[in-house]
């Protein structure tokens, strides 16, 4: 086996023995599993992680989301021993792992490149590096085929422990890589761009299927994409990352709902801006719109107006609040939705997009290009940002 290859897997099966004592950091009540404290990382003048701190609950699944060049991954490899953090403190199980090598964190890691060795069998690949890492019970010929056939049965491919990687397909060997990744049961599963290189109906399997496997064994897993759909799908709770800074953390639905910069509101789905200048309370003029908005937004005298397409009310009753006539400039159709652009003559210069699904659909279905229409932008679903 190359050196090369042998090393590279040596850091990608990481076993060590977990404390026994926890780390006093908490959230929401439950201990933090994993505890990122102020890292800071800096690659000559250019900071690649800024004081970043995190919280990772045991069993839970956390995906660091954001664009090329956020610092996701740098975050990911100093979590795992791969890169020295510059400042901040790293504590895993209680015990603090800051200056530990990676092959003392007890973790388990899958790269987008699965690293699988074309010279040995999938059974074999998935048995390498059972028995490595100081204080990991050794295990015997017998366990450790009845540990490689356990794995091999929980990714669904039983019966190719004598196949060789270059029979599988993409789908089969990322199986095989995550199957080698679980076989030490590592405290901690750290999967970087794990399915960036599938194509979209086999990613979208692999997606469900190792969400399933984490969820039914508990295992606290850290995730890097750049794909805000498979973090939506696969997360417990997302941190959406912006040069080098964790910019919103939280659950996909408050992220998506709630999102606490323009950033953030911009990088997950689609949004809606509007300039204003603030009336007076709760009143804005938007064009030539008078607009209620929530009274607890910020009382900020002018800025943006924030809204999501599918949060647009298209045909509301005649008393419904922020209403105005639109026409439908374009619509595409999206299998379960529509998207209009709408154009106003109280917005000049600006064009809404506006989701449409159910019943809907069948008066989008009659509409023509230019068509008027009805719209409301509900207050319940516009923020404000500077």
């Amino acid at each position: 086996m190359p050196r090369q290859q042998r090393d590279h897997f040596q850091m990608t099966q990481t076993t060590s023995p977990a404390s026994a004592h926890r780390h006093h950091g908490h959230e929401d009540g439950n201990d933090a599993f994993l505890s990122v404290r102020d890292i800071e990382k800096r690659f000559g003048a250019f900071s690649a992680l800024d004081r970043v701190s995190l919280e990772v609950r045991q069993g839970e699944m956390v995906c660091l989301l954001g664009p090329s060049g956020c610092g996701k991954t740098t975050l990911l490899r100093t979590i795992a021993g791969l890169e020295r953090q510059d400042a901040g403190r790293l504590y895993a199980g209680g015990r603090d792992i800051s200056l530990l090598p990676p092959q003392s964190r007890d973790y388990g890691i899958l790269f987008q490149s699965y690293a699988l060795f074309p010279n040995l069998t999938v059974e074999d690949n998935v048995a390498y590096g059972l028995n490595s890492g100081a204080g990991q019970r050794k295990l015997d010929r017998r366990q450790k085929q009845a540990r490689v056939a356990e794995m091999l049965g929980m990714v669904g491919l039983s019966g190719s422990e004598r196949k060789y990687p270059g029979q599988l397909s993409g789908g089969q060997q990322q199986r095989v890589a995550l199957a080698r990744a679980l076989a030490a049961s590592p405290s901690l599963l750290l999967l970087d761009e794990p399915l960036s290189a599938l194509d979209a109906q086999v990613r979208e399997h692999l997606q469900l299927e190792i969400r399933r496997l984490q969820k039914e064994f508990r295992i606290t897993t850290l995730m890097v994409t750049h794909d805000q759909e498979e973090a939506m799908v696969m997360a417990d709770r997302i941190a959406v990352m912006n040069r080098g800074r964790i910019e919103q953390f939280g659950t996909p639905g408050e992220i998506y709902r709630r999102p606490a910069s323009p950033f953030v509101a911009d990088f997950i789905g689609q949004s809606n801006w509007l300039p204003f200048t603030r009336i007076s309370g709760s009143q804005v003029a938007v064009g030539s719109l008078q607009l209620e908005i929530r009274p607890e937004e910020e009382e900020l005298a002018s800025g943006r107006l924030f809204c999501r397409p599918e949060a647009i009310d298209l045909f509301p009753g005649e008393a419904a609040a922020n209403r105005f006539r639109a026409r439908v400039t374009d619509r595409i159709y999206l299998g379960n939705r529509y998207r209009l652009a709408l154009a106003a003559d109280a917005l000049p210069g600006h064009t809404l997009l506006a989701d449409v699904m159910g019943e809907a659909h069948e008066r989008i279905d009659a509409m023509h290009g230019g068509d008027g229409i009805w719209i409301s932008l509900p207050r319940q679903a516009l923020q404000v940002f500077v």
